[in-house]
């Protein structure tokens, strides 16, 4: 006969929680927390213990006032959207604090923050304007592919009909206009192959292209780097990836013209949330630049094609960029402002190959 249910440990419960949860006494010292506040709070519940809340929270004082009306009023209190920063972080928490059952002045303090939620978000709109442009650019390039053979061959025959040598040169231009798509178009559909992955360091990836843009920047604009040496490796299409990591590059370069900066940045974000699955760690391989900024009315496309802030510009590196990293699996997201644009290219570590082919 089996037994009756056993009761899970209120412990495990605790700490299997997603939401970070603090416990503090009646003078707002924590005396306990799970490991989703360890990892908000960027401390560790051994050196957690003991310590005022205020000291974790820049500026405190909204924190503290919705703890101390919980204390007062024996209700629960919350707040939506408490701009803080936490461990040099900013964030936007969403926080409710209530009162312990039987444990006078003691509160249960939650703490939620938003941004997973935005991120969550604009992955997902991310994703969905990756998988419209896939469909978008693979349609055009068979669209255009077929006309250019005819195009040339046509241009090739004007040629030797022409009476004057010299109209040659018009002839020239149609014909090397011709060849300049039709290499557009043979990228473009390169691009779409799947990925052929092995193991890979991200160093590999990023070194390479420091070298090819060496190569091309003006003397005036300074290539810095700031490397994660740790990063482990993971499994992914090393090709496709600098092809990635090139387009980000060289728009980088192009946003800063003449002179300034450009900083080639590696990172892993320990239980970081990408297209929406959480992972135990992602890599981040960036391109910082020092150029004016994405217009605000691009940002909401800016990953679509032949969307593009200059004149000179296809519209389509970033676009081929987004779809080739999500073939290995990742994703390739964006921040800017004035001066510092920075286009973060993510990838989970695997082990084994998940891309999405």
């Amino acid at each position: 006969m089996k037994g009756a249910p056993r009761t899970p440990d209120a412990d495990r419960v605790l700490q299997g929680l997603t939401t970070a949860v603090v416990v503090v006494d009646g003078e707002l010292i924590v005396s306990r927390l799970n490991s989703a506040a360890e990892h908000l709070l960027s401390v560790s519940r051994r050196l957690a213990a003991g310590r005022p809340l205020d000291s974790f929270f820049d500026p405190p004082e909204d924190l503290i006032g919705l703890c101390r009306r919980a204390v007062a009023t024996g209700a629960t209190c919350g707040a939506r959207e408490l701009a803080v920063r936490v461990g040099g972080r900013s964030m936007r928490l969403d926080s409710r604090a209530a009162p312990m059952d039987g444990q006078a002045g003691s509160l249960v303090l939650e703490l939620v923050d938003t941004a997973l939620d935005r991120q969550v978000r604009r992955d997902a709109e991310l994703i969905a304007q990756r998988n419209a442009s896939r469909r978008i650019i693979q349609q055009l390039a068979h669209e255009v592919r077929n006309p250019l053979g005819g195009l040339r061959g046509a241009a090739q025959l004007l040629a030797r009909q022409l009476p004057d040598s010299r109209l040659q040169v018009y002839t020239d231009v149609i014909i090397d206009e011709a060849d300049r798509l039709a290499s557009l178009v043979d990228t473009i559909l390169k691009a779409g192959r799947r990925p052929k992955p092995s193991s890979i360091s991200l160093h590999e990836v990023t070194e390479h292209v420091a070298r090819l843009i060496e190569a091309e920047k003006p003397s005036g604009v300074k290539l810095l780097r700031d490397y994660d040496p740790s990063l482990p490796p993971t499994v992914a299409d090393r090709d496709q990836l600098i092809q990635a990591f090139l387009n980000l590059a060289r728009n980088a370069l192009q946003a800063v013209g003449e002179e300034g900066r450009l900083i080639f940045r590696t990172r892993a974000l320990s239980n970081f949330s990408l297209g929406g699955k959480r992972y135990r760690t992602v890599l981040s391989a960036e391109v910082e630049d020092s150029g004016p900024g994405i217009p605000e009315e691009l940002r909401g496309t800016i990953f679509f094609p032949l969307i593009t802030g200059r004149a000179s510009g296809s519209g389509l590196g970033l676009t081929i960029a987004q779809d080739l990293v999500s073939r290995n699996g990742g994703l390739v997201e964006f921040e800017s402002v004035p001066g510092a644009t920075v286009f973060q290219m993510r990838l989970p570590v695997v082990a084994a190959w998940e891309g999405s082919g």
